[in-house]
């Protein structure tokens, strides 16, 4: 099958109230190469004039940029753009994963026992991270989703279903710091807090769960225009599946991602994922502006009134 190409620009601006005279800051706005996911192009623009201090991969192996102004500046403006090639998943079949409890057990220390690089790996993702809480009222509440013997997917797509049921969308009610108690007892938030409730849940019961930052291909309502930063970042979770590897799940949408979902990186929690971080000298109180915007190959030249670029070809190395 096709893959689907898009276009995503991703423009973060500050308006600073007093001079900053030194800002660094690190970057995570390029897209991860992975089997399913070709990154043909991307671009970093940075206005004032930046120093980029290194380009790396980070602990879990997100590409980073970090750069430097050491120029005073009322204003900073990071737009990152990119072209990136989304294929169809190949999903293991609920039913055939092993029982739940199984891959509990797998992944739980055993004294003496060398575990597999793989299982080690993914026993980063076990513990209680900044954002991403293991409580005994999360794992009394999964376990619903998850009685004894249940193939490990099949429990996964029953507590994505609960929560996209039993909580709403509300972006009025929390904030990037709204702890994930608050979001359970509340029942309501946005996607990032639908993200740290399910790792919440997931890790409560014994299981390794990382939280993924991309975006999701959003549609205009019948009738209307494609409108330039109506997008927004999405987040959602990753389940480790033993001998099947890593397995996707968007609790706010209740599905497996597919071709609409564009990955950037992962990590524990959303602060290993925050697209733009650093320290400052000045600035004092400030403005930010984020505006996202993902675009169709299809609609990119009437959207914005210019030709498609010149990419390089499937075969090539992304860039």
């Amino acid at each position: 099958m096709k893959a689907a190409r898009y276009h995503v620009a991703h423009e973060t601006r500050y308006e600073y109230h007093q001079p900053v005279g030194l800002s660094r800051q690190v970057v995570r706005l390029a897209p991860r190469v992975v089997p399913w996911q070709v990154c043909r192009a991307h671009a970093l623009t940075i206005q004032p004039d930046a120093v980029i201090l290194s380009v790396r991969s980070d602990a879990f192996g997100n590409p980073v940029t970090s750069f430097a102004i050491e120029a005073d500046h009322a204003a900073l403006r990071v737009r990152a753009e990119s072209w990136i090639d989304v294929a169809a998943r190949a999903f293991p079949d609920d039913a055939a994963t092993p029982p739940w409890e199984k891959v509990r057990a797998r992944l739980a220390y055993h004294g003496g026992a060398r575990p597999l690089p793989a299982d080690l790996d993914a026993a980063r993702f076990l513990f209680e991270s900044t954002r991403v809480r293991n409580k005994r009222e999360l794992a009394t509440w999964a376990l619903a989703s998850f009685p004894p013997g249940v193939p490990l997917l099949v429990g996964v797509r029953a507590l994505m279903n609960r929560i996209h049921r039993e909580f709403t969308f509300d972006p009025e009610a929390t904030d990037v710091s709204t702890p994930v108690m608050e979001v359970f007892t509340r029942r309501r938030g946005v996607c990032q807090d639908f993200a740290h409730l399910m790792l919440s849940c997931l890790r409560s019961i014994g299981l390794a769960a990382r939280y993924v930052s991309g975006y999701l291909l959003t549609r205009p309502p019948p009738g209307r225009p494609r409108l330039i930063g109506a997008d927004a970042s999405h987040a959602w979770v990753s389940v480790y599946c033993p001998d099947q590897g890593w397995v996707d799940t968007d609790p706010t949408n209740a599905i497996f991602p597919g071709k609409e979902h564009v990955t950037l990186g992962w990590g524990r929690d959303y602060d290993d994922v925050i697209p733009l971080r650093g320290v400052l000298l000045g600035g004092g109180d400030h403005e930010i502006s984020i505006e996202v915007t993902v675009t169709p190959a299809a609609d990119y030249e009437a959207l914005f009134k210019q030709p498609l670029p010149e990419l390089p070809p499937l075969d090539a190395p992304a860039r």
